[in-house]
């Protein structure tokens, strides 16, 4: 079955060209200026199977995380259909999702039932969820107090143990020490193994490689190549190269 399907997928917002007076905003009106539009994703079609490992790739500014951003549905898209199938957790960048004056604690329980589980399976986990992160006594702490690496690495941990059958990741591939990427990346062979699905975004084309079986290449919003993931990050790094 297919875990994520997209049709025809567009996303645009309105670049408005600064701040203005109100009397500004009045003569636009009064003129009929429009605001120009910009396109994040311009008609994205593409489905990711159960079971399957998707890479996102591409350079600043491609998409990558308003396409995340669609799949995780913190924002709708202005045309096309999305569909996901099955419950879906992320690690988005910088924690998203979590607030800066609330404690570790506070957090993990309101992610947790963000993701869907109930306080009796988030009691039951809450043990391991903070062992896996590494944060220790800082548990009890506000986030304000916590580096953004913490941050990164409460929010992962709490991710992973949901339960998920679907995985959203972008960019954690780099939070924390040497030890603790290397524990991110065997649970994630393990959420593999275990014929989950993911979707990852990462400018680390060597994890890519390891993590996924798919990839999706996108520049200014539309897909350039997809395919069998050493194939397409192949063609992105020649081109790449050609470009420097």
């Amino acid at each position: 079955m297919n875990r994520i399907e997209f049709e025809g997928v567009s996303k645009k917002f309105l670049l408005e060209g600064g701040r203005k007076l109100l009397r500004g905003h009045l003569r636009d009106l009064w003129k009929g200026a429009g605001s120009e539009v910009f396109y994040a994703l311009r008609e994205l079609s593409f489905t990711v199977r159960e079971g399957e490992s998707l890479a996102v790739i591409g350079s600043n500014g491609a998409g990558k995380s308003t396409l995340l951003n669609v799949i995780t549905r913190l924002c709708p898209p202005d045309e096309g259909r999305v569909s996901i199938h099955g419950r879906l957790s992320a690690v988005l960048e910088l924690g998203s999702g979590f607030h800066n004056d609330l404690t570790g604690i506070e957090n993990l329980r309101l992610n947790a039932s963000l993701f869907g589980m109930s306080r009796k399976q988030t009691a039951e986990l809450f043990e391991r969820i903070v062992a896996f992160s590494g944060v220790g006594e800082f548990i009890t702490q506000p986030l304000r107090t916590y580096s953004a690496g913490m941050v990164m690495r409460l929010a992962f941990s709490v991710a992973i143990h949901v339960d998920p059958d679907i995985l959203v990741v972008d960019e954690a591939f780099g939070v924390g020490d040497d030890a603790f990427q290397a524990k991110c990346i065997e649970r994630m062979l393990a959420f593999r193994r275990a014929g989950k699905t993911m979707v990852c975004v990462s400018h680390s084309m060597g994890t890519l490689r390891q993590m996924c079986d798919r990839a999706l290449w996108l520049d200014h919003g539309q897909v350039i190549l997809q395919g069998p993931v050493a194939e397409v990050i192949a063609a992105y790094q020649g081109r790449t190269v050609a470009r420097a």
